[in-house]
């Protein structure tokens, strides 16, 4: 991810219900069963693995047969020595035991099942940036170490290909623009970590390497399904059995390839396991990686600022996380008092005031009627007994209206920047408005500069833009900036 600061907010299950979905992914609940399987006579390697005449016993208890069944059952009783299920008694005799750890699964609460889950992923990610055995044994010197300098490989950019590659996928499940909880096509994935965001058409050299790290991702998403991360549908085998069969005759006419059918090269999406994963990670690696219900305990200020920054439906969630512990007239008189401010981002606190405001019923109407003669809530407050149907409302003076104008723009330029909605209001002002530029310039508003400037840029009228940029002059005259 190139802009970690942009994350949006994630919307994560509850913890009972993560915890239950890691007690019941494969790799996970295996790892649980030998640890409890365990007993006096089973027997590890120096390296905690299991003697070779201990596997069949382990794939049995765990009730595998076929070829795969000793692989699995390695893989899981690693998972479970590194996760701190099963503890190492004697290293000499190669004894081992349940641990201690082990009785958080059924007595622990469910973040500590997560986080024993959480060590369990580390170990398959681990895994996941190690190449092929085959390889590392061509590359091992006869004392049993590995020269790392006879393979083709990485270990390092290894990891950091796929901690990027799965900072991708998350940002693009979070983001509400994305595809959400939908499967990302394992080329797109691929090509987001390869082809560089300035190139137009993508040369043959660079799809060659998006087609190496797509069959990559292949092989590396296979192992993190069973940890319950993603769900996964890998290449289509008979596709990958069509490329080698083309390489292998070069020389003939490739047979068409059926390109509308994307999902033969793969699909890929997190699981709401995964998501919890990955953000755990994020935050552990030091960056800002929020959720929605983070501000639920936190001030009205703090809902505030912290959703000034979220997108339209992760700012309304949480906001209803938070107004839902609060009684409404309470709620509104601190939203209020937490909107007030001539800072630069007191604009966009005040339009998220008044979207948290809509949530409110009419319970909040003594609050609203509190801050009638306030500068800067009088002209919100009256919209919103306005929209409820009171009785009562006084009209709001001219100063009034056009502070509140200032304030509405100066906070969707800093919600949106110059987006077509802002263009469409600013038209909309100047064409109700004959003389707005020639009152607006005289508001008592620090962004008033800056929102007449902008108005300026965005009319598409030269006369009315010309009207904004010269009111925009005056206004920083007056403000002497």
């Amino acid at each position: 991810m190139s802009d970690s600061s942009s994350l949006p907010p994630v919307r994560l299950h509850s913890e009972a219900e993560l915890a239950r979905d890691a007690l019941a992914t494969p790799l996970f609940s295996r790892a649980a069963r030998l640890a409890r399987w365990a007993g006096p006579d089973t027997r590890v390697g120096v390296g905690g693995e299991l003697e070779e005449e201990q596997l069949p016993g382990a794939a049995e208890a765990l009730g595998l047969a076929g070829d795969d069944a000793a692989a699995l059952a390695s893989e899981a009783w690693r998972v479970a020595v590194d996760t701190g299920l099963v503890a190492i008694v004697d290293e000499e005799e190669g004894t081992v035991a349940a641990a201690p750890d082990l009785a958080l699964l059924t007595s622990g609460s469910p973040h500590d099942v997560l986080g024993l889950w959480l060590g369990a992923l580390e170990t398959v990610l681990a895994d996941a940036s190690v190449p092929d055995l085959d390889d590392l044994g061509d590359a091992m010197d006869e004392d049993g170490t590995i020269d790392f300098s006879e393979l083709d490989w990485d270990l390092e950019a290894e990891a950091e290909f796929l901690d990027g590659v799965l900072g991708n996928l998350y940002l693009l499940t979070v983001n509400e623009e994305g595809p959400g909880d939908r499967p990302v096509p394992l080329p797109a994935l691929a090509a987001s970590m390869i082809v560089p965001d300035d190139m137009g058409e993508p040369t043959n050299d660079v799809l060659e390497q998006v087609s190496d790290a797509m069959m990559r991702l292949d092989d590396q998403f296979r192992l993190l399904e069973p940890i319950g991360l993603v769900e996964f549908r890998p290449v289509d085998e008979a596709l990958m059995a069509d490329a080698a069969d083309a390489a292998d005759a070069a020389d003939e006419p490739a047979a068409p390839v059926d390109d509308t059918d994307v999902s033969r090269y793969g699909m890929v999406r997190l699981t709401p396991l995964g998501l919890y994963g990955l953000r755990a990670r994020l935050l552990e690696a030091g960056i800002s990686a929020p959720a929605v219900g983070d501000l639920v305990d936190k001030g009205a200020d703090a809902l505030l600022d912290g959703t000034s920054t979220f997108p339209p439906m992760a700012a309304q969630a949480e906001t209803e996380q938070w107004l839902a512990r609060r009684e409404p007239l309470t709620a509104a008189r601190e939203l209020l008092a937490a909107a007030r401010g001539g800072d630069k981002g007191a604009p966009l606190r005040r339009l998220r005031c008044q979207q948290a405001l809509s949530l409110v019923g009419t319970e909040a109407e003594p609050a609203l009627r509190e801050v009638l003669d306030d500068a800067e809530l009088g002209g919100l407050a009256r919209v919103w007994l306005v929209e409820r149907g009171a009785a009562d409302v006084p009209a709001p003076p001219e100063s009034m209206v056009f502070w509140l104008t200032i304030d509405t723009v100066a906070a969707q330029l800093a919600a949106e920047g110059n987006s077509t909605e802002l263009q469409t209001l600013v038209e909309g002002l100047a064409q109700q408005h004959s003389g707005f530029f020639a009152t607006a310039w005289r508001v008592d508003h620090p962004a008033t500069p800056d929102v007449l400037e902008a108005m300026g840029r965005l009319h598409p009228d030269k006369k009315v833009a010309k009207a904004a940029r010269k009111a925009a002059f005056k206004a920083r005259s007056q403000q002497g900036v």
